[in-house]
């Protein structure tokens, strides 16, 4: 396909956390910033627990906070929200329904991180997280002699001296793997059983939901190239009357009212088949009415790809 589609792949649908693409960034940043990073402090043992902790989970929530700002959905969903103009077209509970698909599709990010960490042994960063004395008790280790529990927390700088110390070490490690496989296996089911259950409920056909997904394709694309060459004229005019010192012609543009209208977020009816905002709007029955909340309107989970794109890029935004 050629690139000037660009625009569009970069306003992935709202399950964007699935394409391989971004997992395999995800994997491979995890593994970078394993080998860039300090291995691990040689300070008092509450700095280990401060350090792994750090390790594990400020990179996890990055890629949260990052899986909201790459979706077309959360700027849809916050853009004007605190204006004071009540929304027409969604209710409360169907705009907390779309925070609830924005932040499960934001978590696969950090969950593919943290799986990732714990196969390569990130558990070993956090073993002086207690006192000596404390850490021999530990349920997870089990009883230990106290000169192995005393350089445990040396363990991950590989400086313990103590015998056993080793095994230790790879008993550790072997509980992180399996730890980050667990994580991994609890995932795919998760997703696998969500996935299931939004296309079981889906209100349209399998073809007709290709066929969606190709018109809003089309229709974002036709909008950015409408969008580009409208723009391009009536910035034409305006520099031109600007330096004639003319008055321009009138160049007509959709009105706020308009814009907010096919920025909404969609809403599915069984009575109506629309396949966009802009597709809704442009068929309402009234030409100087809003689009208004009916009986029936709901936020399909399955159709969320609907709201997913944008005619900006990510870095634009």
């Amino acid at each position: 396909r050629s690139c000037r589609r660009c625009w569009t792949c970069t306003q992935a649908p709202h399950h964007a956390g699935l394409r391989p693409g971004g997992l395999l960034l995800t994997v491979g940043g995890e593994r970078i910033f394993s080998t860039a990073v300090v291995p691990v402090p040689l300070a008092a043992p509450p700095w280990n627990l401060t350090y792994g902790l750090v390790f594990l989970l400020v990179p996890a929530l990055a890629l949260f906070l990052l899986g909201y700002v790459l979706s077309a959905r959360t700027w849809r969903l916050l853009t004007g929200c605190c204006n004071g103009a009540p929304t027409t077209t969604t209710t409360t509970l169907q705009r907390g329904l779309v925070c609830a698909q924005l932040s499960g599709a934001a978590a696969i990010a950090p969950l593919t991180w943290v799986a990732v960490a714990l196969l390569g042994g990130s558990l070993l960063r956090v073993p002086g997280q207690r006192e000596p004395a404390s850490l021999a008790a530990a349920p997870v280790l089990g009883p230990l002699p106290p000169q192995c529990a005393q350089q445990l927390p040396l363990v991950p700088c590989n400086k313990a001296q103590a015998p056993g110390v080793q095994d230790l070490l790879m008993d550790l490690k072997a509980q992180s793997q399996v730890l980050g496989w667990i994580l991994i296996a609890a995932v795919i089911v998760c997703l696998l059983i969500i996935v299931s259950i939004t296309r079981c409920v889906s209100p349209v056909s399998f073809l007709q939901l290709s066929f969606w997904k190709i018109y809003v394709e089309q229709e974002q694309k036709i909008l950015r190239s409408q969008a580009t060459e409208h723009a391009t004229e009536l910035a034409n005019e305006n520099v031109k009357c600007f330096f004639e010192g003319s008055h321009p012609k009138e160049c007509k543009t959709p009105s706020m009212k308009d814009w907010q209208q096919v920025s909404e977020l969609y809403t599915f009816n069984p009575k109506n088949q629309y396949y966009s905002m802009l597709h809704k709007y442009v068929n309402r029955e009234e030409k100087n009415r809003s689009i208004r909340i009916s009986k029936g309107d709901a936020v399909v989970p399955v159709l969320g790809f609907v709201d997913a794109h944008g005619m900006h890029t990510t870095a634009e935004l």
